[in-house]
């Protein structure tokens, strides 16, 4: 099931046709509405959603009170979940509050219909590893967060509801001044990045097809592991060629057939077993797991690293496992989701949903992780 936490701002766009240029602010908000102007972020978001009614099984929403969301899910029948309470007239805290409940239930897409200041107020809370997306709905749209259209970003959802592959790169949020806006004066001012999906580009700058292109994808993929490393971290680094590709831009020595504790970046233990791992998380350590794709089947889980066993995962938290592949194996799966296959079928089923992938150098993609029935 694909979980998406929706937020609409029902003032966003609000001052538009009313030529005050902007809606931010409660008292913009009452001048517009006292001269008439139409709520429109719900009717854009009506169009995101309704591409995602041929998906509406697949799909789960958690959404806020009222016209944040739950009154649209209502209209359209998808199964939602209210997850907060807005007051009415909502403000800009309540995007605030949605937001981090949001980050708690782990959904897979914060969904969010707005301008740029309902851009900034997520910003404001969002967890940096959090897939988001806008719904253009407000007189500014500088930020880099929007979809060109709320068709075009319920056509992209639908594809993550699908399985198919998409890149995840950061956007940018920006913002502007609307008092100088309203005097003929654009000072837009960026304030920081979040991830959306996008189109996956496969065709490398470099020459295809050779061993050399393969050594230079692993080179980014180790490269970008290694720059992410924290000292007070220790890191259990799987089994397979490109977690060996990993220890060897490391330098240290890898059990191919194994998994291997890496701490400050020197070995800690070679090819350690559930024990090992169990003492490790148990004794209060920071522990995280990289683990990678078996090319052609897909398993992340249950082939070749049985020592990740089910109360390893449950203890660590499935958020503390990194997967690292290149785009080439994940493409060579034609669309199968990832497989894990841990022996506990309970946990296999909740593991299911999508996972991002280190795939190069800030480069990520997100793709789906099933489980073999």
């Amino acid at each position: 099931m694909f979980t998406i936490g929706l937020i609409i701002n029902p003032y966003a766009g609000i001052g538009g046709r009313v030529g005050l240029k902007g809606s931010d602010g409660i008292e913009v908000r009452e001048k517009a509405l006292a001269l008439g102007a139409p709520k429109l972020a719900n009717k854009k978001a009506k169009i995101t959603l309704s591409q995602l009614l041929n998906e509406k099984d697949a799909i789960q929403i958690k959404t806020v009170s009222g016209d944040m969301g739950e009154s649209l899910c209502q209209e359209l029948g998808f199964g939602y979940q209210v997850i907060y309470s807005a007051k009415e007239p909502s403000t800009e805290e309540d995007t605030k509050q949605a937001v981090k409940q949001l980050l708690q239930d782990k959904v897979d897409l914060i969904l969010f219909a707005g301008g740029d200041g309902t851009a900034r107020n997520i910003f404001e809370v969002c967890d940096e590893q959090q897939m988001v997306l806008g719904i253009p709905a407000g007189v500014k749209i500088h930020s880099g967060v929007y979809a060109i259209s709320p068709e075009a970003a319920g056509l992209l959802i639908a594809h993550l509801v699908q399985g198919d592959i998409l890149s995840l790169r950061s956007a940018d949020v920006m913002d502007i001044d609307e008092e100088a806006f309203r005097d003929g004066v654009v000072k837009a001012k960026p304030y920081g990045y979040l991830n959306i999906p996008a189109a996956l580009e496969y065709v490398q700058a470099t020459k295809s097809g050779g061993k050399e292109v393969e050594e230079l994808v692993l080179d980014d993929i180790a490269a970008e592991v290694i720059e992410s490393m924290e000292d007070d971290t220790y890191y259990v680094v799987g089994s397979g060629t490109t977690c060996a590709a990993l220890m060897e831009q490391l330098g240290l020595d890898n059990t191919l057939l194994g998994s291997d504790v890496v701490f400050q970046e020197e070995l800690y233990r070679s090819d350690v077993i559930e024990k090992d791992l169990l003492e490790l998380i148990e004794l209060g350590k920071k522990v995280k797991f990289i683990i990678t794709v078996i090319g052609g089947q897909g398993h992340i889980l249950g082939r070749g690293n049985h020592q990740l066993s089910p109360q390893v995962i449950r203890k660590a938290g499935w958020d503390n496992f990194e997967i690292i592949a290149t785009k080439a194996k994940l493409k060579s799966l034609h669309g199968r989701p990832l497989l894990v296959d841990t022996g506990d079928v309970e946990l296999d089923h909740q593991l299911r949903g999508t996972k991002r992938i280190i795939t190069g150098y800030r480069d990520y993609a997100v793709y789906p992780v099933g489980f073999d029935d």
